[in-house]
């Protein structure tokens, strides 16, 4: 089993390697010279960082609160070593496809903890044949370095969840305050913890102390970015001031305008569609509170339709698969994605029936962790980008359910060959 682990690891690194230096800016989404994506706005942000030691985004050399700081700093710091040209961009791929070989290994560790030791090499096994993670190595954006924090999170809570010590709790809090500087979004993640205490009937002193403990480690770890913010623009913001674009886009079926009546409620846009995007961040959140709030009052069952299967749908129902990877198409990558989606949708109902009727704390923290990074992105844009850290999770159950039915297959075929020889 180390064996092939190991064999699994060295084959997605030089596989991953030898994509991302081959293909180098095919894996582009934006254009330099354009300036007209998240991939190549992050690349400038470094740029600038390292020049002008000033965080930006979408605002020439002024400071901005636009994003998180994780991406312009980690491409930064390679670009320190590796120039600001090509080899700071090819140092980042390369970092990325060292996560994803490294994220093997933390997938074979979390399923291992999870299930056993054959549905986590069925999982690792079946993660390495997966397009979409070669791609994303290619890819300058934070969705591997998030997936690989947030593996090694489901890693460190499932030992603090069974040994119950302050270490991991500190090392789990220490690793959510990390991803805040990704996605913050991540930082109400200590709520299925808590959930989980109440359910393992965790005594009220304890629970009191871990979440002290939890609160002060990331409070130490954002405290950098609150006091940069604060002094920066003389007020404080905990994460960014741009979620009122990704609302407003969520609030938008199938990106099309609302209604006609909409527009005629609403005079203030004066029936013209760019007019909704007008305005400063809180003017955008303002204007997505009124369409959903509009929708839902006027056209019930689409809105609810909207916001609880079309954008589950959204998130994991297409893989995220943008650019080619050794010309395999999207079909080919579409096909494995949807089987193992279906068969890791098989083992989280197995997993469900197990968490209530065999009060299994393990699969109930699996499954409360897809919860959370899911319902987290309704409100939001949700689409496979978004959708892709949480892919891995899918796999897990995957590995589970393959090896719960091959276990009920030999159980079968051991019983009836008892039988015939009696």
């Amino acid at each position: 089993m180390r064996t092939t682990l190991f064999i699994i690891i060295i084959l997605v690194f030089s596989i991953s390697t030898a994509s991302v230096l081959l293909y180098g800016d095919h894996f582009l989404i934006g254009s330099y010279d354009k300036q007209n994506n998240d991939d190549v706005k992050y690349v400038n942000s470094a740029k600038i960082l390292l020049n002008k030691h000033t965080i930006t985004y979408n605002s020439g050399d002024e400071p901005s609160a636009f994003i998180m700081p994780g991406m312009p700093v980690v491409l930064a710091g390679l670009m320190l070593i590796f120039g600001q040209g090509d080899g700071g961009v090819v140092a980042f791929r390369v970092l990325m496809a060292a996560l994803q070989a490294f994220s093997i290994y933390l997938i074979f560790i979390a399923a291992n903890q999870l299930f056993n030791s054959r549905a986590a090499i069925i999982a690792s096994i079946a993660t390495a044949l997966y397009l979409p993670d070669y791609f994303s190595s290619g890819a300058i954006l934070s969705e591997t370095m998030f997936r690989t924090l947030f593996i090694l999170l489901i890693c460190f809570s499932l030992l603090a969840l069974r040994r119950q010590e302050t270490r991991y709790y500190i090392i789990s809090a220490a690793i959510v305050g990390l991803a805040c500087y990704f996605k913050p979004h991540a930082v109400l993640f200590p709520v299925v913890w808590f959930i989980l205490w109440l359910v393992k009937k965790i005594s009220w002193k304890i629970i009191v102390k871990y979440t002290a403990v939890i609160s002060l480690t990331m409070i130490l770890l954002l405290s950098p970015w609150w006091i940069r913010n604060y002094v920066t623009f003389d007020k404080f913001i905990p994460f960014t001031q741009s979620a009122g674009n990704p609302m407003l886009l969520g609030a938008l079926i199938n990106n099309e305008a609302p209604s006609k009546a909409f527009f005629d409620t609403h005079l203030e846009y004066e029936g013209i569609s760019e007019n909704l995007f007008a305005g400063s961040d809180a003017a955008q959140a303002e204007t997505a509170q009124k369409i959903v709030s509009f929708g839902f009052k006027n056209q019930p069952l689409k809105y609810l339709k909207w916001y609880t299967i079309d954008k589950v749908l959204g998130l994991y129902a297409a893989p995220y698969y943008w650019k080619t990877v050794f010309g395999v198409n999207i079909w080919i990558a579409g096909i494995y994605h949807v089987v193992f989606m279906l068969l890791g949708a098989a083992g989280l109902l197995i997993a469900l029936k197990r968490a209530f009727r065999q009060k299994e704390i393990a699969y109930l923290f699996l499954l409360l962790s897809l919860a959370y990074f899911t319902v987290i992105y309704i409100p939001f844009v949700a689409f496979n980008r978004y959708g892709y850290p949480n892919v891995f999770l899918f796999f897990m159950s995957a590995g589970f359910f393959i090896d719960w039915a091959i276990a009920k297959y030999q159980s079968t075929s051991v019983k009836n060959n008892v039988t015939a020889n009696l």
